[in-house]
C-alpha cells in the first residue's frame, strides 16, 4: 500500500483498517448514543391506566407486542375499542397512536408521547366529528 502523499494519521488508519477490518466498522459516538437511547426505552412503562384530567377519559394499556401493537381500551366512561393502537418502539421518546371508530368518534385520534420526567402521556387529540385538535395529557391512574 503506497501512502507517501497521504498524511501520516490517514495512512496509519488505512493500515490499521487493513489489518483489522472491524476497526473501520466501529460506530461513531453519535451512532452509539442513538443506539443507547433506543435500547434504553422500556415500552412496558406504558402498561396501566392513564386518565385525562380534563374529562376523566381513560386509556387502559394491558400489553405491548414486540412490533408495538398495543392491547388497549378507551373508557368514556363506558368501554370503547380502539380501531388502531400502536406504539413506535424504534426511537426515543416512545410515541403512541390511537384511533377510535366506535361510539360516534368516527376516526378521532390521539397522538401521544411518553414523557418519563413527568410520567405522562402528552400530545394532541383530534376530534374528527368537530374537525378540531386539542392539546391533552394523561396521568397514570
Amino acid at each position: 500500500m503506497k501512502i507517501s502523499n497521504v498524511p501520516w494519521f490517514v495512512g496509519l488508519a488505512l493500515a490499521l483498517a487493513s489489518i483489522n477490518p472491524a476497526i473501520a466498522q466501529q460506530p461513531t459516538p453519535t451512532q452509539k448514543a442513538a443506539a443507547t437511547s433506543v435500547a434504553s426505552v422500556d415500552p412496558t412503562v406504558l402498561k396501566g391506566s392513564w386518565v385525562r384530567p380534563d374529562g376523566g377519559y381513560t386509556i387502559a394499556i394491558k400489553g405491548i407486542s414486540p412490533n408495538g401493537q398495543l392491547d388497549a381500551m378507551y373508557f368514556n366512561p363506558g368501554a370503547l375499542p380502539f380501531a388502531k393502537a400502536q406504539a413506535s418502539l424504534a426511537s426515543a421518546p416512545l410515541r403512541l397512536f390511537f384511533e377510535l371508530r366506535a361510539g360516534g368518534y368516527n376516526g378521532s385520534t390521539y397522538e401521544l408521547t411518553y414523557d418519563p420526567a413527568s410520567d405522562r402521556l402528552t400530545g394532541v387529540y383530534y376530534q374528527a366529528v368537530a374537525k378540531q385538535a386539542f392539546d391533552v395529557y394523561f396521568t397514570r391512574k
